[in-house]
């Protein structure tokens, strides 16, 4: 194992969360668990592995998230992810996508709560390493506690003993993916009850999460962890804080052009590899957020970033017209605090992409 805890987590999000993207989080946070995009156990037995599952040492600790249904084939899957080195083995249960329940996967799954524990328990006798849960609150009509505490209590009686809570129900008809993630209350203090109530479960809040302030409260409320998704993806430079607020590490991370120059290591032998600028760029986009040209820097990689033949050469412009403010200053506001640029360039040296 590589990691100890869930205290913070970047969610596993389609077409969002692809080794590029955990490569630069990394950078930004040694101890923050990263999630690879849901992948279904099919296409880890039959897909091109290298390009679906593939992902560099520098990523770890990395939890590899699997869709399905299948007890067999979830568990054959799982073996194939520790083989690769996979930390952990998660098992989607919050999605609430019209193909994903076509599948009979995802929040769907929530409704039988014994096929989970079937899907978990084969995965146990599978791999060495831990296999997790994320789930909703509830979905549809089955939203009461009762329900969603059962859905808990079988699946963790089948050996899980970590849950990841989306903290909203699901509707499954009648909502797109994208109003599920809005339009279903929070209720954060269902999950904490259910912590109170299975004080032995590793519990992790997710949904909702806009900052570190905000997960600095719900760990204190008694929670095990956070998990965030949009926030951390499209503002990545708060991961950068992440490991001084909630692991009391000692270092910084030095600065978002450092971060960046160690990214464009990485991109160099990425496009190598056969991967686009543009699907490089993804991750980096939101690095600027808030900061003076931001939106400049935004607008070239985007502009430029997708025509033929793009190279690195395009972060070095969006790099050259934005004006570092940086975190430098913190170094001397933080005694015994020391900036981490030499360990970074190191990271990102050793960072191989997977080939395309």
């Amino acid at each position: 194992m590589h990691f100890q805890s869930h205290t913070f987590a970047v969610a596993p999000m389609m077409e969002w969360t692809d080794t590029h993207c955990r490569v630069l989080h990394r950078l930004l946070s040694r101890h923050a668990v990263l999630y690879t995009e849901m992948v279904t156990a099919d296409a880890v037995i039959h897909g091109v592995r290298e390009r679906l599952i593939g992902f560099d040492a520098s990523e770890h600790p990395v939890v590899l998230q699997l869709g399905g249904s299948v007890a067999a084939k979830l568990a054959q899957a799982a073996a194939i992810g520790v083989a690769r080195g996979y930390d952990a083995i998660n098992l989607n249960c919050g999605c609430p996508s019209d193909r994903v329940q076509s599948g009979r996967f995802g929040a769907s799954l929530m409704a039988e709560p014994e096929l989970v524990a079937a899907c978990v328990r084969a995965m146990r006798d599978a791999v060495p390493v831990p296999v997790t849960v994320k789930c909703r609150i509830g979905i549809d009509d089955q939203d009461s506690e009762t329900d969603f505490q059962r859905f808990i209590d079988v699946v963790a009686a089948a050996g899980c003993q970590t849950f990841i809570v989306h903290a909203r129900k699901a509707w499954l008809q009648g909502l797109s993916p994208k109003q599920n993630r809005e339009v279903p209350p929070l209720d954060y203090a269902r999950v904490i009850r259910l912590k109170a109530a299975r004080p032995d479960l590793t519990v992790v809040v997710n949904g909702g999460i806009h900052d570190l302030d905000a997960a600095v409260a719900l760990l204190a409320a008694g929670l095990d962890g956070v998990m965030l998704g949009r926030a951390a993806y499209q503002t990545p430079w708060l991961l950068a804080e992440v490991d001084r607020r909630l692991y009391a590490a000692s270092t910084l991370v030095p600065s978002r052009a450092v971060v960046l120059k160690a990214y464009m290591a990485y991109a160099e032998r990425a496009l190598a590899a056969g991967w686009r600028l543009g699907t490089l760029i993804k991750p980096v986009l939101g690095l600027y957020h808030g900061e003076h040209n931001g939106r400049l820097f935004r607008r070239i990689l985007s502009e430029q970033g997708n025509r033929a033949g793009a190279g690195v050469d395009v972060l070095e412009t969006a790099l050259a017209a934005v004006k570092e403010t940086g975190v430098r200053h913190l170094a001397t506001l933080i005694p015994g605090r020391t900036i981490d640029e030499t360990s970074i360039a190191l990271l990102a040296q050793a960072a191989t992409p997977p080939g395309r």
